[in-house]
């Protein structure tokens, strides 16, 4: 009796999930504006009905990338189907990204349509690189750490105030103003910002190389969070240097103050395009935090503090995070303390 096929499928089977599971990120990352699009047409329906499937569309939205960033913990995933998840977590700001490009390049083809182009192109390269027969070793990143921890630990001074300053949007816009603008004559000074601009590209080079290193080969829950965050952070750094100075300061002459963050007049849940902000900024602000305790837990436990203390302060500080988040998220589409 031939038994050949038979093996050769069983052999054949651990490669072709492989390939299933390289364009499943993929897949997520091309239905993420589908679900802000469902999202508003339903908003905007009128109805009690619609505005209840408006929520579960806008929680689709929030679903689509972190359904990436849970592929990556999947022990068949490859090296290229890691690095896709880790790319599809940071869809939101990518797309707001390409959308903000494709307006400054009067792009006759909508982001809508370039979006989903660039992903396959991303899942066709993807597939022409050979996945690993084993993990691939850790590689020394010591001294890369401390230098981005260093880098981190100024940027955190501008990020603390930046979203302290969000949260006194609570209230309301002309509280922020004059926060803004005390903090602007320190951070917009001609000696500070070209600096504070420098040394976040550095961040985003630096975490970048980090992330590429770590994501050949599994992880745990904890540095999994950390680099996936750290990617959406550098999309997050990238895009927002390029709405905040190249869009709106240097070519179209926008105050980047609460009603451009906030989208008014048509506010961010309203919007066929501002919608795609909310999980931008949402995410955004909860992986900063997030981010910076992943961080903290690798000190802690660098120092001696007892596995299990690291492990409560970091989910404590996964607690804040989705807090601050929300809070802010809140602030940004209309609530107000008073």
């Amino acid at each position: 009796m031939d038994i050949s096929t038979p093996i050769a499928l069983d052999r054949d089977a651990p490669a072709a999930r492989s390939r299933i599971m390289l364009w499943i990120p993929v897949g997520l990352a091309i239905l993420y504006p589908w679900a802000l699009k469902a999202f508003h047409a339903a908003i905007t329906a009128g109805s009690t009905a619609g505005t209840a499937e408006a929520g579960l569309w806008l929680v689709a939205a929030f679903a689509l990338p972190l359904s990436g960033l849970a592929l990556t913990l999947r022990a068949e995933a490859t090296t290229p189907a890691r690095r896709l998840g880790f790319a599809a977590l940071a869809a939101p700001p990518l797309f707001v990204l390409t959308g903000v490009v494709a307006g400054l390049l009067h792009s006759p083809i909508r982001d809508v349509w370039i979006w989903p182009a660039a992903w396959i192109l991303a899942g066709v390269a993807a597939s022409l690189v050979q996945p690993d027969a084993a993990p691939a070793p850790a590689r020394p990143v010591g001294r890369l750490r401390v230098v981005h921890g260093v880098a981190g630990a100024l940027i955190l001074l501008f990020v603390a105030f930046h979203l302290s300053n969000h949260l006194t949007g609570l209230l309301g816009p002309e509280a922020h103003g004059r926060v803004m603008k005390a903090g602007r004559v320190v951070y917009r000074s001609a000696v500070v910002e070209p600096l504070l601009v420098g040394l976040l590209l550095f961040q985003v080079a630096c975490g970048l190389r980090l992330a590429w290193r770590w994501s050949a080969r599994p992880a745990d829950l904890v540095r999994t969070i950390q680099v996936g965050s750290g990617v959406y952070l550098a999309a997050f750094i990238l895009t927002h240097l390029n709405s905040a100075l190249v869009s709106a300061r240097a070519v179209h002459g926008i105050q980047t103050d609460w009603a451009w963050a906030s989208g008014a007049p048509e506010g961010l849940l309203l919007d066929a395009w501002n919608i795609r902000l909310v999980p931008h900024y949402a995410l955004g602000v909860f992986f900063v935090v997030a981010h910076l305790f992943c961080g903290l837990r690798g000190v802690l436990l660098a120092h001696g503090t007892p596995p299990a203390v690291a492990q409560r302060v970091w989910w404590t500080g996964l607690v804040l995070a989705a807090a601050l988040s929300a809070t802010i998220i809140a602030a940004l589409c209309g609530l107000r303390l008073g």
